[in-house]
């Protein structure tokens, strides 16, 4: 068996045309982690930030996520041949991640799936509902009846997102940055949409129970004020960039009583986040069932990861873009 695969490389930081198909090293697995041969990733925002040199951690063969088949297990955790899913737990930031051939995921980080999606949509569904149930249920404990604000709602976290929140009979209020996009949030389920930014004062005197900021820095303390008192706010994406809040004071800024968290994928699988308590088997079969549109909005081929990233960039793909190798 051959010790090099195929990737993806990140050969110096800047836009998509940085992206090179080459050959490199196999990743070796240990007990304790999973080789998965790739069949499909879908992109994330992050990957956009560790092109261009500014994630915290990155590798040249980055991809938080992939879905494909057992390829080796040493510990036994699963079977070989067995459709899986690896997210994060170091991929694309200390690890090679599914931009490659082939992964070496832990074995933590895995779950097997059943199902008779093809790959490229399987691969938009790992990150994106992992991610957003934990948000939603572990940090939030969004509950029956709870009013929810879901700011970028029609980001593929958003999407989700309100989809879980439906789902779970919350009453849900969702922003956009475009009104044509209200229908789709309408049919989602979601109870009332607003346009981000142009129409924040119709909830200006509203409070809800719980808080969900998808933009990032920019929209996070507006977001802790439109928090009730004993509420809760998460921010868990930053849509809108990086840039800190300049002149941030908490003592004159922050709204008492509200219970403000951060969420960062890079927990995922680990002790406080176990992928155990995640019920990804029902949420594939409720996508496979037609439940929910889970569909990639744009699916490449393998060689075309450069069209990929610029559709990424754009901000403008209405949903999750996937990777596919033939």
């Amino acid at each position: 068996m051959s010790d090099k695969m195929n990737a993806i490389v990140i050969t110096k930081f800047g836009g998509p045309d940085v992206l090179e198909h080459r050959v490199v090293p196999k990743p070796t697995v240990r007990t304790g982690e999973v080789l998965v041969a790739v069949k499909a990733f879908g992109l994330n925002h992050a990957e956009i930030h560790m092109r261009k040199g500014e994630w915290d951690e990155w590798n040249p063969v980055t991809g938080l996520e992939c879905v494909g088949v057992v390829e080796a297990c040493p510990g036994g955790e699963f079977k070989v041949g067995e459709t899986v899913v690896g997210v994060m737990g170091g991929l694309g930031r200390n690890r090679p991640g599914g931009y490659g051939q082939f992964a070496a995921v832990p074995a933590t980080n895995v779950i097997a799936v059943q199902t008779k999606l093809p790959w490229d949509q399987l691969a938009a569904i790992p990150e994106i509902y992992i991610t957003v149930w934990s948000c939603l249920f572990t940090v939030l404990d969004l509950q029956r009846g709870e009013s929810i604000l879901i700011r970028g709602a029609t980001s593929t976290l958003g999407q989700a997102a309100v989809n879980l929140a439906v789902s779970a009979g919350a009453r849900v209020t969702a922003t956009t940055r475009r009104q044509e996009r209200f229908v789709l949030l309408q049919k989602m389920g979601a109870a009332e949409t607003i346009i981000e930014q142009a129409e924040l004062d119709r909830i200006h005197d509203a409070e809800f129970d719980k808080v969900l900021n998808l933009i990032g820095n920019h929209a996070l303390l507006e977001s802790i004020n439109l928090t009730k008192s004993g509420g809760r706010m998460l921010q868990a994406g930053w849509l809108g960039g990086l840039d800190p809040i300049k002149d941030f004071n908490p003592m004159l800024q922050m709204k008492s009583g509200v219970h403000f968290s951060l969420f960062h994928g890079k927990v995922l699988g680990g002790r406080d986040f176990p992928f155990s308590k995640i019920p990804l088997q029902r949420i594939v079969q409720q996508i496979e069932n037609g439940e929910w549109d889970a569909r990639p909005t744009h699916v490449f081929d393998y060689q075309d990861i450069r069209q990929a990233h610029e559709i990424l960039d754009s901000g403008d793909a209405g949903g999750k873009i996937v990777v596919k190798r033939s």
